[in-house]
């Protein structure tokens, strides 16, 4: 079975994101299919937002990140509202995609 997992980190604090809010969207034609939605846990991780009944995982999909709430949570008043980030999955492997994130900024990567 696949998967698609996260992990967020507040480079601005140093520390995991807890409780920033995630969803998982497929493109499907011209619009986005939303199959998914969790928070961060304490440790700034969503462990697997790809659904069981998904048997042939190929496709572009999106993770949206909430961070305007989770940064007003921490007093600070962000640049980005949201951060959405497009990435295409080849085959039935599993998918790690971190962010790295701050009031001001973030960043992206394939993890593993």
């Amino acid at each position: 079975m696949s998967r698609i997992t996260t992990h967020v980190l507040d480079t601005a604090r140093g520390r995991p994101a807890a409780g920033i809010a995630v969803s998982l969207a497929l493109q499907t034609g011209d619009g986005w299919t939303e199959l998914a939605a969790a928070p961060t846990d304490a440790g700034g991780r969503v462990a697997n937002l790809l659904p069981a009944q998904v048997k042939n995982p190929t496709g572009t999909y999106r993770l949206r990140f909430a961070v305007e709430t989770y940064f007003a949570g921490q007093g600070a008043t962000p640049f980005y509202p949201y951060v959405e980030i497009v990435f295409q999955v080849r085959d039935s492997g599993d998918y790690h995609v971190p962010l790295l994130v701050s009031p001001f900024g973030y960043t992206t990567y394939r993890g593993s």
